[in-house]
């Protein structure tokens, strides 16, 4: 977010839209000067102050530096300030600070005694032989340091200069304009990410680059998390990591940047897992081996001393487990006691005074369930199932809970169904939906995000970060989301194209883990789907290499990080599996080609091993050498196999005579050779609404060329080509010139001839539909995208939301606010229209496209109604099979993650033809709608769903 003006001094072209940029200034009384010309300010701290603000002085001189090439003085005492300063201090630690609150020429009512505010102001006269000061003051030593980052960050420095190679946007002048800006305090207290299943992409970078996770490596850490306002971290913690063991400065170096450090879900009272095992303790088990656990979490404690902590308290079994097969609510209770005990000894205070927190993740929600409550200091975290699906927020009448509420929530995970480590496969849209839904519900104490290795999630990072720290943000804000980022990040001149591939590759991406994607993912039969997936990433790569080669050298290297490789690589993955597919079936068909996609195959697997060597050897000089060596091809269980293995292929024994073969898309049979040379099959309907096209595949089955030819019965059916010379395969389009097709049902023929052999395949058409508008049956089918709707109905206090981009095909649909009390289905009440027409009467089955959704108010579950015209409304129980945890893995919940979708239908009976209206009503928020698919008989097998129907205004 852009707060306050500064203008960059360099030539006439805006960089953003707040952000003015001239060669000159025409009236510099209204401007504070950092850099003019030869004459730069410099910048003045106490330094009796926290060491924070040193530090944070020493960035912003090294960002202006960065910036203009000219480099301030940092200076820690009034007695040396002349000319004009920039002035950074702390409210009650900075002696310059209170003199200029004293002097009330500083007022500071409005954030003292505030968590983590700041005012930046332009003050006169502000000491001796200073004519003038730009003042950057905190409410405490973080609120100092993110108003010296905000300036860093406006000025044109990237909080991503060092972890994505973002180059300072340049300038020979920096002008701020007199101004006095008041920040918001945070909306969420607590604000981080979790480094975790850090091998070995994160380790292998760490070991070669820093030797080992020591301080050198956190202080860039800490540097990131300060740029992005953010204030608590969860470090990496698997074998060997144990951050306070492995680098005694680790924990120092935190203090020092202002982080509080806390311990992940399963690792309470400040100790790694680790040290555990290293220290020979014996069982990780309280009832038998009590006193040796006591003793290792005291120690815990102490070695904390007085650094900003978050402890964690509780007990998971060892390694990340269950702690026992029941809920032992009592032990745990006891357990929680007793550690609560040795924080007040060792702390010499009451154990309030320490912040606290009890992660419920998997089954400790269990104990939670069961009424296990816990102190009213200690921050209750809840967590997301792994996936990016929150799994329980607070009732209501729990919120007035003193600790507060959290969530851990993931960007990366090892386990059930599939591990997912790689590449970036959340959509920020998605996260929006999800933190703004724990946000409205009370959960504004503590947010952690596990980021896997961090590396790859830089957008979802900073998003979660922002939204974390100003959570006033609408789903209609996220399509600016993506270009201020694009914009900080590679400047304005390309931003809106590298918006759009943004989004669109983030979509992409989060349709299906890349671990997760198969040979038959998507369909190869229906809707195009899969070569239509992989035009989608072609166009996508097309788009984002023309950026790529327009930008000036200095960006490159951080375009492809952020987001060239992540869509190369997606798209050379999924044609890998679709070449795989069709490797497969055109074997099955004894087709020419099929050599051809195992060659295929075999090209962009190895092309997958070549583009992470270019990451790792050649981009950035090697700088980020191992980043993107998580294993992604071969799975067979959740957990990842030791190498990337190539999916199986066939080759088969070419006869050289030609042979004719075809394909009818979406038709009845495919060519064979029969005894007779003759083998009929059927194209689908045609109809003058939908003037759809079908594909006639011809292929050829020996290595010698086929030469080839199609007629048609009747002049009103059109062909793409009637004849032609084919190596392997080729597609002739079939239309119809509805101009002079005959009335009524119809069906023409055409004859595929070639090798000696010939094929009729049948032209069914229908020219006698009724008036239609809305979405138009397309062959038993009506496909509409949830944004899409005929007409919404809000009430005075809830509203239908679109989610732009959110989803696997186009936008979504919610309600807002999104803690809305529960309705009945009525008249007045918020609900969706689609109108809709179908040919022919019958039963209608209706699919409803979902984002996975657990049951987050543990009720009976979260439902919504459906109706078409003026049926009955049917009330749809999302979560209805949910009988199990989703930590235990039910097939329910594999299928929804493992897919992105949850789908529920719902069958309505007798629906005569013509014009209908589908209904669709809230009950209860925080349901998410994709999209509708109405089967009318014709509904096919695919991954995505049909592409939305043809649309006729009403």
């Amino acid at each position: 977010m852009r707060h306050f003006l500064i203008v960059l001094l360099l030539s006439t072209t805006v960089l953003h839209s707040q952000i003015e940029v001239s060669s000159n200034v025409k009236n510099k009384k209204q401007y504070f000067s950092i850099v003019d010309g030869t004459t730069t300010v410099n910048i003045l701290y106490d330094s009796s102050d926290n060491i924070l603000i040193q530090k944070s002085a020493t960035f912003l001189a090294s960002d202006i530096e960065k910036v203009t090439g000219k480099k301030p003085e940092v200076l820690s005492s009034s007695n040396q300030a002349t000319g004009n300063l920039i002035i950074i201090g702390t409210i009650g630690n900075s002696a310059i600070i209170d003199q200029l609150i004293a002097s009330k020429k500083l007022n500071v009512d409005a954030i003292r005694g505030q968590w983590e505010r700041f005012i930046i102001q332009t003050i006169q006269n502000p000491l001796p032989n200073v004519k003038e000061a730009l003042v950057v003051v905190g409410s405490d030593k973080r609120g100092a340091a993110y108003g010296t980052f905000t300036i860093s960050e406006e000025i044109g420095v990237s909080p991503w200069h060092w972890w994505a190679d973002v180059p300072a946007k340049k300038s020979d002048n920096l002008f701020v304009k007199k101004d006095k800006f008041v920040s918001k305090g945070p909306s969420v207290k607590y604000r981080g990410i979790f480094l975790n299943d850090e091998a070995p992409a994160l380790t292998g970078w760490v070991q070669e680059t820093f030797g080992s996770f020591n301080h050198e490596f956190y202080e860039k850490i800490f540097e990131l998390l300060l740029r992005n306002k953010a204030n608590y971290l969860w470090p990496a913690m698997w074998q060997p990591r144990a951050f306070a063991v492995e680098d005694p400065e680790n924990a120092k170096t935190a203090d020092e940047y202002g982080i509080v450090m806390s311990t992940s879900h399963h690792e309470p009272m400040m100790r790694a897992h680790e040290e555990w095992g290293a220290n020979g303790g014996g069982a990780w088990n309280y009832e038998t081996n009590k006193e040796e656990l006591q003793k290792f979490w005291r120690g815990g404690i102490e070695r904390m001393g007085d650094h900003e902590s978050v402890v964690t308290v509780g007990m998971r079994g060892d390694g990340d487990e269950a702690m026992s097969e029941g809920t032992a609510v009592d032990l745990l209770k006891n357990i929680i006691t007793d550690q609560r005990q040795i924080i007040a000894d060792v702390t010499g205070k009451p154990a309030e005074n320490t912040p606290q927190v009890w992660a419920i993740y998997k089954e400790v929600q269990d104990y939670y369930d069961k009424g296990m409550r816990v102190d009213d200091d200690i921050t209750i975290l809840f967590c997301d199932d792994n996936w990016g699906n929150i799994r329980i927020l607070p009732k209501k009448e729990d919120l007035n809970h003193k600790g507060g509420y959290g969530i851990y929530y993931h960007f990366d995970f090892v386990g059930g169904p599939v591990s997912y480590r790689w590449l970036n496969v959340t959509q920020i849209e998605r996260v929006w939906e999800q933190m703004n839904l724990a946000y409205e519900w009370g959960v504004k104490d503590l947010w952690i995000v596990n980021v896997g290795d961090l590396k790859p999630m830089e957008l979802p990072i900073s998003f979660f970060l922002d939204f974390g720290w100003d959570a006033d943000m609408k789903a209609s804000d996220l399509p600016n989301y993506y270009l201020n980022w694009a914009d900080q990040q590679f400047g304005s001149e390309h931003a809106i194209d590298i918006t759009e591939i943004l989004a669109l590759s983030t979509k992409y991406s989060a349709r299906r883990t890349p671990e997760m994607l198969k040979p038959d993912t998507y369909s190869l039969d229906n809707y195009r789907e899969a070569d239509r997936i992989l035009e989608e990433y072609t166009q996508l790569l097309d788009r984002s290499k023309t950026i790529y080669d327009k930008l000036s050298q200095s960006y490159k290297s951080a375009y492809y990080q952020l987001v060239h490789y992540p869509i190369e690589a997606l798209k050379n993955l999924n044609e890998m599996y679709i070449s795989t597919a069709k490797n497969k079936l055109y074997a099955s068909q004894n087709r020419a080609s099929t050599n051809m996609y195992a060659d295929k195959v075999k090209e962009d697997f190895f092309k997958d091993a070549d583009l992470s060597k270019y990451y790792h050897e050649t981009l950035a000089d090697g700088k980020w050498n191992h980043f993107m060596s998580q294993t992604r091809i071969g799975y067979t269980t959740w957990s990842n196999p030791a190498v990337n293995k190539m999916p199986e292929i066939t080759y088969i024994q070419v006869p050289s005579e030609a042979g004719l073969g075809y394909v009818a898309e979406h038709g009845t049979g495919r060519g064979r050779f029969s005894r007779s040379g003759l083998f009929a099959s059927s194209l689908p309907k045609f109809d003058p609404i939908n003037n759809q096209s079908y594909y006639l595949e011809i292929f050829n089955t020996g290595s010698d060329k086929l030469n080839y030819s199609l007629q048609a019965k009747d002049d009103w059916v059109k062909l793409s080509s009637e004849k032609g010379t084919v190596t392997h395969e080729e597609e002739v389009f079939v239309t119809i010139d509805w101009n002079i097709a005959p009335k009524g049902i119809n069906t023409s023929e055409i004859v595929i001839s070639g090798a000696g052999r010939e094929y009729k395949v049948e032209v069914p058409i229908r020219n006698d539909l009724p008036v239609a508008s809305g979405f138009i049956e397309n062959n038993g089918v009506v496909s509409m995208e949830a944004a899409n709707y005929t007409k919404k109905l809000d009430s005075k206090s809830i509203n239908w939301t679109v989610m732009p981009n959110m989803g696997r095909t186009n936008s979504s649909v919610t309600i807002e606010p999104a803690n809305a009390e529960r309705q009945t289905p009525s008249k007045t009440s918020p609900s969706l229209e689609y109108v809709f027409t179908i040919f022919d009467g019958g039963d209608l089955k209706i699919e409803t496209y979902l984002s996975p959704l657990l049951n987050y108010k543990k009720n009976e579950g979260l439902k919504y109604a459906i109706a078409i015209d003026d049926e009955q409304p049917q009330i749809i129980n999302v979560n209805e099979e949910d009988t199990k945890p989703d930590w235990e893995y039910p097939d329910w919940w594999n299928n929804a993650v493992t897919d992105h979708i949850r789908k529920k239908q719902s069958t309505h009976k007798a629906i005569k033809p013509g014009k209908h209206t589908l209904k669709v009503w809230m009950i209860d928020p925080g349901l998410v709608f994709q999209k509708f698919v109405i089967d009318a008989g014709g509904l096919k097998p695919s991954y995505l769903g049909p592409v939305e129907s043809v649309y006729l205004n009403p």
